[in-house]
């Protein structure tokens, strides 16, 4: 890269990833930490073997892609699930298929559900306090219950 940026010279791929390292900075996700890590790895081989900059762009462009695919498969991002405990965030999912005791009764198809320290709103058939349920579905906040 010496012919295209001769006042750089050696330095190149050096401020290639510094520049997406500050890029990384600025921006929301996780991209330009990859390319960085493309464009050290390209920097070291050209210090190593002083590759022709046809070579070098080569290699950073394959190492991009590696680097990110691996980076993708290494950090699944914050849409993930969690393998120890996929209802994290999620509770009321976790509440779908058990039973529960109404302390309230269901009027008009709504009514309130309290399930360990938290009141829940649900959705189902009139009932009367004290009839079981069983919730069957989540609809966003609201847990859809049957009689048990």
């Amino acid at each position: 890269m010496d012919q295209l940026f001769p006042f750089l010279g050696q330095w190149t791929w050096w401020v290639a990833a510094g520049v997406f390292l500050l890029l990384e900075l600025m921006a929301p996700g996780v991209f330009f930490i990859w390319l960085a890590i493309a464009a050290a790895a390209t920097g070291l081989a050209d210090n190593v073997f002083g590759l022709p900059w046809q070579a070098e762009l080569l290699i950073f462009a394959a190492l991009s892609v590696v680097s990110v695919f691996a980076g993708r498969k290494l950090y699944r991002g914050p849409n993930a699930e969690p393998d120890d405990n996929p209802y994290l965030n999620r509770r009321q999912l976790s509440y779908v298929g058990q039973s529960f005791t109404l302390r309230e009764p269901i009027v008009d198809g709504h009514g309130k559900l309290a399930i360990e320290d938290t009141i829940w709103e649900i959705e189902g058939p009139d009932l009367a306090a004290g009839a079981r349920v069983t919730i069957t579905a989540v609809k966003g906040m609201r847990l859809v219950v049957a009689s048990a």
